[in-house]
Order: structure tokens, then sequence, then C-alpha cells
């Protein structure tokens, strides 16, 4: 059974495609996968099981990426097209069944549930190698536990400001905290490093795990796996912390949870006093010209939430 699954170029939308992978999987463990998807998303395919093939769908004009694609997808005899793009050219390859996302209402993993192959929501996975395990291993070894914290997003009106998060720890993992004692791992991008440098800078370097550039995505997920709580931005960061099933907290402002908030059981979220609405309808307002939006977010309701939502995972683990 051959099978081309077209999913999204950002990393969190990705993530959150990858139940459909997993049901198809499960259905059919025969099926010859080939994913096509933008190249900030492919690493998260490298271990996909049944993988023939990942195309990186690198933007290019006039759409060449789509006539890129059409022209390689074109000699296989395909069994399913799941196309998440809803993009013209694969309407002009064959294939035995075709699934096509036109979106709809609700979260983003509901609304995917309308090209599953069940009809039902299918929540998101990871495949990790072992290589990525192992190196995870040797970034946070056995030791006290580990907040994890992604301080920066895709866009500057999203990012919780750098002294929120430095208090988060401190309160988190200081005396009486929830993970007293425990060690701060800080994620982020290559080119994300001068917002998270003011978090790292607050961080004893006795309980410091700089992770800030320094791994690819499956190792960063590996990382989580091996994390007790994540705090961080609606980024696609944080939607592979909750794919890990590390209890996760993803915080809101100019963007809406009701869409995008962490999925699982394992996941919650806050968001700022003002809706989504109220910071982004203003007259005159350019998301290229605002700076973080999330400055009403009070430490306190974060931590609050944190520790709820890592007692109510601990519960469940018991």
């Amino acid at each position: 059974m051959n099978v081309l699954f077209v999913t999204a170029s950002r990393i969190g939308d990705a993530v959150l495609s990858t139940g459909l992978l997993a049901e198809i999987m499960e259905r059919h463990p025969e099926a010859h996968v080939t994913i096509a998807c933008g190249p900030a998303a492919a690493p998260l395919f490298y271990d996909f099981p049944n993988l023939v093939a990942l195309i990186e769908l690198e933007k290019r004009p006039l759409l060449g990426h789509w006539f890129a694609l059409w022209w390689r997808a074109l000699p296989t005899a395909w069994d399913l097209i799941v196309d998440l793009r809803n993009s013209a050219l694969v309407y002009g390859l064959l294939t035995r069944r075709r699934r096509v996302f036109r979106g709809g209402t609700g979260h983003q993993v509901e609304r995917l549930a309308t090209v599953s192959l069940s009809g039902r929501p299918q929540p998101p996975r990871l495949w990790l190698g072992a290589a990525e395990e192992a190196a995870a291993a040797a970034l946070v070894p056995p030791g006290p536990p580990v907040l994890a914290l992604g301080p920066t997003a895709n866009w500057v009106g999203k990012e919780w400001p750098a002294p929120g998060f430095a208090a988060l720890a401190r309160r988190l993992t200081g005396p009486g905290g929830i993970l007293a004692g425990g060690r701060v791992a800080i994620l982020g991008a290559t080119g994300e490093r001068a917002q998270a440098e003011p978090v790292i800078a607050a961080v004893p370097p006795e309980r410091l795990i700089d992770l800030v550039g320094r791994v690819d995505l499956p190792t960063a997920a590996a990382c989580l796996r091996r994390s007790a709580l994540y705090v961080g931005n609606d980024s696609g960061l944080m939607h592979v912390a909750a794919a890990t099933g590390v209890p996760t907290l993803g915080l809101f402002g100019p963007s809406r949870e009701s869409q995008y908030a962490p999925w699982g059981p394992c996941a919650a979220w806050v968001r700022t006093p003002e809706t989504f609405a109220e910071l982004t309808g203003t007259p005159g307002y350019d998301s290229r010209r605002v700076g973080s939006l999330m400055g009403s977010l009070e430490v306190e309701t974060v931590a609050v939430a944190a520790t709820a939502l890592f007692e109510r995972a601990e519960g469940r683990a018991a």
C-alpha cells in the first residue's frame, strides 16, 4: 500500500497532524509512506518507521515546490493520498482514495478528524530513534527533576517577557516549589538565543541545562521526555512537548488557545487577561511593529496553573 501524506510547513501544525500518520500505520502496518512537509518540520519524521521518502517542500517562486512534488509523486500508483494543504496539484495524481483537509471549527486536532480514517480526533505522536534518546540521556542525565522552559516563539508578540520565565523558574524550583532543587532546561532554536539569553543568565549555572540552538528537533523532544514539566509560549516546541507526554503548560495572548492549545491528557493553557480580539483588534494594530503582547500575564497566574497541572499529572501517574 502506497501512501502520500502532505502536511504542514510549520512545526506546530505538523506535530498536530502526526496522529493521522499513527492511525494509518496502525490500520495498515504494511503501508509504504511518503511524507511531504516544510523543511522546519521534516526532522519530526526522520524516524517514522513506515517512511519510504521524505520530501521537503522548500518554497519556490511561482509555486515551483508544488510542481516539484507533483513531478516526483507522478510515477507512483497511490492507494491513499492525505492532503492537509488542499494543494491543487495533488488532484493531478491518481489514487484509490483521497482525503483532503478543508478546514473547520474547533481545535486543530478536532478539525483534522475530518480526514482521519476513523473520523475521530487522533492525538499527536512522535517517533524518536536510539541516537536521539542516547543524546538526550547524556544532556539530561539522571538527577534532580527538570523544569523545561520554552521562552521563545516565531513572533515576538507571543513571547512572555523573559523576567516572567526567570521568576517562574525561581518559584517552581526554589524552596517550597513543586520542583524544589530541580534543574532548569531552556530550549529554543539557533536564531532565538537572544530572546532566551536573559532567562539563561537568571538560572544558577550548576542547575542550568542550556539547549538553545544546541540540539536538533528530535533530540529536543527526547530531552523533553526526560523532564518533569514544560512551560512555554504558544509555539511549535510547545506542541512537541505535549506530544512527548510531559505535562505541558502553554502560554497564550495574541493567539487562539481554542484552536492551538497543547493537546493531551497532561496539557493545559493559561492566557493573558485580555482576549485575542482585545490584543489584536486595536485601531492601527500591526503585528510587524509590536513588542510582546504578553506582559499582563502575571507570574502568580502561571505558577498556580503550572502547579495544578503538575499535581494533576502526578495524580494520574499514581
